[in-house]
């Protein structure tokens, strides 16, 4: 268990939305790490003095292979890693460019409805991401 006082490990990330280029309908893209056999949004470890919303572009770039161009902040999703408190702040980024190839971390990208997205996600925390995404895109 964590305590309470111990400093939480800093990660920033990314929803990356795109347009279909079939039928320019909303989608969102998912990546699949092989070490945790999850399917997450693009995120990963602030690098020191990185600057969290630097980090999450880069991040995506990382892990998919495309250029985001960050919009709206999304929730900070707090939760234990490893025994360890982690917190993720994340952004809206629509994918500009690029392309995926496997890498070391992630071995495929899913573009989907967010409907599939919110059913693919592995973690239920990271959910709230996509109707978060929604709410910035489609403001009631």
């Amino acid at each position: 268990m964590s305590s309470p006082h111990e400093t939480p490990v800093q990660a920033a990330g990314c929803v990356l939305w795109r347009r279909s280029p079939v039928d320019g309908e909303l989608e969102i893209c998912l990546v699949h790490r092989p070490k945790y056999d999850d399917w997450s949004h693009p995120k990963g470890k602030l690098k020191r003095g990185e600057d969290h919303l630097a980090g999450a572009v880069r991040e995506v770039a990382e892990e998919t292979g495309y250029t985001a161009r960050p919009g709206a902040p999304l929730p900070t999703v707090r939760y234990s890693a490893q025994g360890r408190p982690k917190e993720v702040r994340y952004w809206a980024a629509e994918s500009v460019s690029g392309g995926f190839t496997p890498n070391d971390e992630v071995d495929r990208v899913l573009w989907l409805s967010p409907t599939a997205a919110r059913a693919r996600l592995t973690q239920p925390r990271d959910r709230t991401l996509v109707d978060a995404l929604l709410h910035t895109l489609h403001p009631a």
